[in-house]
């Protein structure tokens, strides 16, 4: 009798030493799933809600293939300028308010440039810097240049050549390096300008009705909040009236290609 009562008392150990170590397995198991880090991945946005802004736009063709859009621009710009050839119907002598202004020795004459850009940008892991000359198109098919003049130096006296919209042609190259201020006008200081090459947008120098400035935005001069065309928030570019005015620190996704 003593003998099956060890044997049950045996067993039920055994038992129980099954069940706690399986249960002990079990939630290791468990903790070491949860203890599982995903690493964070870049936000991928989409623009594709932007590109009917281009439509019925002289200046500008644009044509989706797959996850890109492709633009090409005559870079014509659809506003006066004393930069237009005396008979054409858009010259229109200077009538902005720099009293220092001069008329640089080029013209305006039409382009092929084409840019290639992603629909859905996201942040570059890697950082690439601004090139000189075209790196983005705006709404009217104009280009933006970089924020500096050919050889690296500062705006302070190239402005002085700008016309009344605030763009200059170099050699028959028309572009904008800071507020494109016929599209202000016309669409409103807070207005979706145009794009980056990166595919991120650009916006003008003021949200939800204060100004931006240099100061309100990181190295590569934009941020991340809604705008009118994405209410659910994305990256984009603000156009400021003080220096970079349109981007500092190089592209802050990764940039397409440009062809001119």
């Amino acid at each position: 009798m003593l003998k099956k009562k060890q044997f049950f008392r045996g067993a039920i150990f055994i038992l129980y030493s099954i069940i706690f170590i399986s249960s002990c397995s079990s939630s290791t198991t468990i903790s070491e799933e949860e203890e599982e880090v995903t690493e964070p991945t870049a936000t991928s946005y989409n623009i594709t809600p932007i590109l009917k802004m281009f439509d019925n736009i002289d200046a500008v063709t644009y044509s989706v293939n797959g996850n890109t859009v492709t633009f090409t621009t005559t870079d014509l710009p659809n506003h006066t300028s004393p930069y237009w050839d005396s008979l054409h119907p858009l010259y229109e002598a200077y009538t902005g308010t720099n009293s220092n202004w001069r008329k640089n020795p080029n013209s305006i004459g039409e382009q092929n440039i084409t840019f290639t850009i992603s629909l859905t940008p996201k942040e570059a892991e890697i950082k690439s810097n601004t090139p000189m000359g075209p790196i983005g198109i705006s709404r009217n098919g104009v280009v933006f240049f970089n924020q500096y003049a050919a050889g690296g130096a500062a705006l302070t006296n190239e402005i002085d050549s700008f016309d009344q919209w605030l763009g200059h042609p170099a050699g028959t190259q028309y572009h904008y390096h800071i507020e494109p201020t016929f599209l202000t006008k016309e669409f409103g200081k807070s207005a979706f300008l145009g794009l980056l090459s990166d595919g991120f947008p650009v916006y003008g120098p003021e949200e939800n009705g204060s100004t931006i400035t240099s100061s309100d935005l990181d190295d590569y001069h934009g941020h991340t909040s809604a705008t009118a065309d994405f209410p659910d928030g994305i990256y984009h570019y603000h156009i400021t009236s003080d220096a970079p005015y349109l981007n500092g620190n190089g592209f802050f996704g990764t940039a397409g290609t440009i062809t001119r």
